[in-house]
Formats: C-alpha cells, structure tokens, sequence
C-alpha cells in the first residue's frame, strides 16, 4: 500500500493531536504484525518480526522526509534566489522593484551592501517582522554563514526572506507558504525496501585536515572537509565513496550511479550516514538516499557529486525522479 492510500485511510482514525505520521506508521505495524502470522495460503511469504519493523521504520521514514519538504517554510516553499550585485536593490513584488519577487507585497524596502555586511530598509506601512518580532527600522541582517540568519517575514509570516553567502557572494533566499511547488507537491516515487542495499562499509581515514573541492549546481566550488572514504562490497566488487563532514552529527555522501539522469535525478543524491563505530564500520544505507532540494526547484545551490563518487553501479534503491512517472 502506498503513502497516499495509508494516509487516506488514516483520516479520521487517527487520536486527536497524534502526528499523521506517526498514526501512518502505527497502523502499517499493525497491518505488518498480520503478516507474520501463519497463513492459509502455502505460497503467501511470510514476514519475520525484524522484516517488518524494518519496513515500518522505512515507510515512516518516506513520510516524514515528504512532511519536512512540505512544511510552510520547507524546500517546496523556495520562490526565488536573488544575487545582490550592486550596493543596493529595491525589492518587492512590483514590475517597478530592481529584485522582483514571486510574490508579496509590492514593495518590502531597500537591501544594501556595504563590504560584507548586508543592511535592510523596511518601507513604511508594510508589516513585517525580523526573527518573528514586529520590524520597524534599518537593520544589519545576518547571513547562512554566521549560522542561523536573520529572518524577515512578510504575508502575515508566510513569506519569509534570509540572506546567504556563496562563494563570498550575497543572495537574497526567498520562501513562501502558498508556492506552487508546495501546495502542488507530488508524492515522492521510492524503489521498493530491500535491504540487500543496507550495506556495512569500512571507514578509511583520511590525514587530518583533508578537503575536497565540491562544484555546486550555482557553478561555485567549496572545498569541503573530507575525513575519510566508505569502501562496501556489492556483488564480489569493491566500491569507494568519499565522505563529507559538514558540521552535522552523521557524515554526507554525495553520489551519482548508473541510474542518474535515468530512474533517479541527473544530480545525484544524497545519504546521511552514522560516523564509524570504533571498529571503523559505518552501515551505509542506499534505501534512503535522496534527491538534493535543487530536484524540487530551481532555487537551491546544491552541491554535486565529485568525480570520485561517480559509480559504476546502479543503485535501484531510494528515491527515484520526482515529478517523473516510472
């Protein structure tokens, strides 16, 4: 039974204030304890306990991955990406606006540069907040690379504009609620669970301090920090993937195979990975490998495979295509 089908089936069923993920998930658990028992039906395959909780850990995990790019603010709700290349830029949504957003007021004031620093000049009369409080003021406003940006939100909060820095360069990152990519998003399309592709690799380190340069779908290039490399068996082959460390509690892989730009998305996906154990083992786990956000809009910077984890390996599990019927 597929995502869409469960989740109708749980409307109206589910405990006032339970998560339709969590309902979704409970009740496939429930429909997986069936399977286990013994069946009528000689040739019917029956479903251990570990197979089936492995599945329902799977089938939660699609939903919540769709829930996250739904949300008001999520990947779904990007509307634009505007450089600011001169000192300063009118924007709004107005034909008269030097940046001309999708959509929002007709005009939300004034972006400077100095150095940088990126400054805001709000018109008078539109209302609209800085980190979730009124805004009334010229204000310095921080970018992705100072951590957590400053948020101007605009649409009584359902707009929503950050400043990001690639390359040394500023942009203008623009969300809205009511994006069509958002309130027209399309179920996500999955291989089917198999855990033949829940692999063990072994973690290679890498010297301290080694990086990889990672070109970008924006044409930039960061170099990366690159602790160490994945090796894993797969049909009496041995395979390599180099790992990233962007900060986070797991490790980034960053992978094109055989299926991209066919089954899966041209640019390559993506699987967050645990860190090795102390025996350097790191379960690699390709049923979760997903597409970048750039496969849901045109307005990310999402960086690319490099050269070194390019496989010659289909990889028939995760994510598939969107927007593309297999």
């Amino acid at each position: 039974m597929d995502t869409m089908k469960m989740g109708a089936m749980m409307r109206g069923l589910r405990p006032a204030g339970m998560p339709a993920a969590r309902a979704v998930a409970l009740s496939l658990l429930v429909l997986l304890a069936g399977c286990g028992e013994k069946s009528s039906a000689p040739d019917k395959p029956v479903l251990s306990a570990t197979e089936a909780q492995y599945l329902s850990d799977e089938n939660l995990w699609r939903i919540q991955r769709q829930e996250t790019l739904t949300q008001p603010d999520g990947w779904a709700s990007l509307i634009g990406l505007h450089w600011l290349t001169l000192k300063s830029h009118y924007v709004g949504s107005s034909a008269r606006s030097g940046i001309r957003i999708a959509m929002g007021p007709d005009s939300l004031g004034m972006f400077t540069r100095d150095g940088q620093r990126v400054f805001f000049t709000p018109d008078r009369g539109v209302p609209l907040t800085l980190d979730g409080e009124p805004l009334k003021g010229r204000v310095e406003l921080k970018d992705d690379s100072q951590g957590a940006p400053s948020v101007v939100g605009f649409d009584e909060g359902k707009g929503k504009l950050t400043v990001i820095q690639r390359a040394g360069n500023r942009a203008l990152r623009v969300k809205h609620a009511d994006a069509p990519t958002r309130t027209q998003f399309q179920a996500i399309e999955y291989w089917p669970p198999n855990r033949d592709w829940r692999v063990e690799a072994t973690f290679v380190p890498h010297p301290a301090g080694k990086t990889l340069p990672i070109s970008t779908i924006i044409g930039t290039t960061d170099d990366t920090p690159n602790p160490g490399a994945l090796e894993f068996q797969h049909e009496g082959k041995t395979f390599r993937i180099e790992a990233l460390d962007q900060g986070e509690s797991t490790l980034s892989l960053i992978i094109a195979d055989r299926t991209s730009g066919h089954e899966s998305y041209g640019a390559g996906r993506y699987i967050d990975v645990p860190r090795p154990d102390a025996q350097g083992k790191v379960v690699i786990d390709f049923n979760r490998a997903y597409n970048p956000p750039c496969a849901f809009t045109p307005f990310a910077t999402c960086p690319l495979p490099p050269n070194e984890n390019r496989l010659d390996l289909a990889i028939t599990a995760g994510e598939k295509r969107y927007g593309v019927k297999h």
